[in-house]
Parts: C-alpha cells; structure tokens; sequence
C-alpha cells in the first residue's frame, strides 16, 4: 500500500520530467515555433483590446481610453438601421450559396483526380486546378470583367448568338451576380481546397481497395463504401468551420466585382464595414459590426461543432 500511494504521489512529478525531457529533445522545433506565437500574440492577441472602441463615441484626438463610452449605441444603431439587416443577409445568402456549392466541389475534384489511373496526367489536371488560387481577385476581377463585358465578352457574344439581344451586360445585372460571385469562387478555390482531400485520400489502406474487387465492387461501390467513409471525418471538420465563417462573405472577391448597379444584392459586411470604417472614419460602428461577425461565427462554430458531436455519438467534431 506504502509503495503505490507514493508512486501516486510521484506521478505528477513524473509527468513533468517526462515532459521537460520532451522539451529538450525537441528544442529547435520549439525555437522555430517562436516566431508564429509572437505573430500570433502580436497580431491576434493584444488588438483585442481595441474591441473596447466598439463600447465607446471614439475620437482619434483622444484616444481609445479618453474617449467617451457609448454603451450598446453602435449595436442599437446596426440592427435598427434597414441597410444593416439588407447587408447581412446579403452576407448570409452569398456565403450559403459557397457553403453549399464549395463544400462538394473540392470533394468531387479530389475523388475524380483519385480515379485517373495516368500519373502525368493527374498531375497535369492538378496543377492547373491549383493555378487559380495564387492569382489575385483584383486579376481575377479584371478577367471576368472582360470576358463577361457587353463589348466584346466571349459570354455576352454567345449569348447574344442564341437570343439575338443586343449589348448584354451580365455583370450589372442583380438577378445573375451571386450566381458570378460563386462560380468564380469556385473556379479559384476548388483546386486548392481539394488538397486536403486528396491528402487524405492518399493514406487509405490500398488493400481495402483490392478486398473490395476481389469482392466484385465496381468503382462506384468502392467509392461509396470505402472512400467516402474514409473522408467522414475531414468533411465535418471542414464543414464545422467553413460554418465558423459563415459571415464572412469574401470581401476581396466582392470589392474588386461589385459596381453600383449590384449594391443592393452585393454589398455584405465587409464592404460596408470599409466604407463605414475607413472611408467615413466612423471607427466606433465599424468595431462593433466586426465584434458582431466575430461573435456570430463563434456561436456557429460551437453550435455546428455540438449538433455533429450529438449526430455522430461524439465521433466527430473539431474538440
């Protein structure tokens, strides 16, 4: 009895010089890891503190702490004000209709480049799904303007060919904008996104693959019982926080695309945040339409993450 109280006793020490012993054998990684957390901590951490701006009248010639409390006054005045609701369910619709159509796609691509039995030319399709990403909106904007653009765009011609209209402009037209917004989100960010999929895909055990055709399971039955399956885990995860920014709209893609015909159906928080922000220095609103995002995103994330953990008997979810 004397023996096992003290090795309880002793247990936490232990531990600690287990870890200590970690430490110093992973030194270096533990140095290289400094820079990230004091970009974190600088970056991330201590502007926190300027969300106080969003409680206070803030003025630039006094300062964040002379300048006079306001209370809830910047909150009152977004939900009371009507182009505030229009803008976030502007918000809301732009980055469910991502949420829906961006979630598959990657998936889709990664399981498509995960059947193609030629390496080279998987690698081919790959690289030039992946090129998008690392083009800038601002580029990209400027392409989609051309192509789409009533004298001379490729689009604009064809269609004029079926319909017989003339000078169609696509990109000032409210009914069809979103529907720009998301396919060249898409374009841009399936190639990429898919990477993780095709990581993931790459670590599936091949002898379940070759006990399945043994089994007579055409491609089909393997990708529905044996692919998918393996994935579960990476599209919850994905999906609990594409959920987490879901009031995150895509402020690059909307500034560089978005003209005064559009406003009324493309203007999201971001961009009234810019204007409201920046442009009309009323910094105090600004701060409190981004402690709003950021609030709702973290009741989005807890709630997604709790809703898969209650669906999947605790087996999925980011914690």
């Amino acid at each position: 009895m004397k023996n096992n109280s003290s090795m309880v006793a002793n247990a936490p020490n232990i531990s600690k010089k287990l870890h200590i012993k970690d430490i110093a054998k992973y030194k270096m990684l533990y140095v290289m890891l400094i820079p990230g957390v004091l970009c974190l901590i600088l970056f991330q951490y201590l502007p926190m503190a300027g969300i106080m701006i969003a409680f206070k009248d803030y003025n630039l010639s006094e300062g964040i702490l002379k300048s006079p409390w306001a209370g809830m006054k910047h909150f009152y005045q977004l939900f009371s004000n009507p182009t505030s609701i229009q803008i976030i369910s502007n918000t809301i619709i732009i980055s469910l209709y991502k949420l829906i159509f961006g979630l598959p796609a990657p998936i889709i691509l990664a399981l498509a480049l995960n059947e193609v039995g030629n390496h080279y030319f998987k690698k081919l399709v790959q690289t030039i799904s992946y090129l998008p990403y690392f083009i800038s909106w601002v580029i990209v904007a400027g392409m989609i303007n051309n192509i789409l653009s009533p004298n001379g765009g490729i689009i604009p011609l064809i269609i004029s060919s079926v319909t017989g209209e003339k000078n169609i402009s696509l990109m000032t037209e409210p009914k069809v904008f979103r529907s720009i917004l998301v396919i060249s989100h898409l374009w841009k960010e399936t190639g990429w996104s898919s990477v993780l999929y095709l990581a993931a895909l790459s670590s599936i055990d091949v002898t379940q693959y070759e006990a399945a055709i043994i089994d007579g399971a055409n491609r089909m039955q393997r990708i529905i019982h044996i692919t998918l399956p393996s994935l579960y885990s990476l599209i919850i995860t994905v999906t609990i926080l594409a959920c987490g920014n879901i009031l995150n709209a895509g402020f690059d893609q909307v500034f560089n695309m978005q003209n005064s015909m559009v406003m009324e159906v493309s203007d999201i928080i971001d961009t009234y945040v810019y204007r409201i922000g920046i442009v009309q220095m009323s910094y105090s609103f600004s701060s409190a339409v981004g402690l709003f995002k950021s609030l709702t995103g973290l009741i989005m994330l807890l709630l997604v993450n709790f809703v898969s953990k209650k669906l999947t008997n605790e087996e999925s979810g980011i914690w």
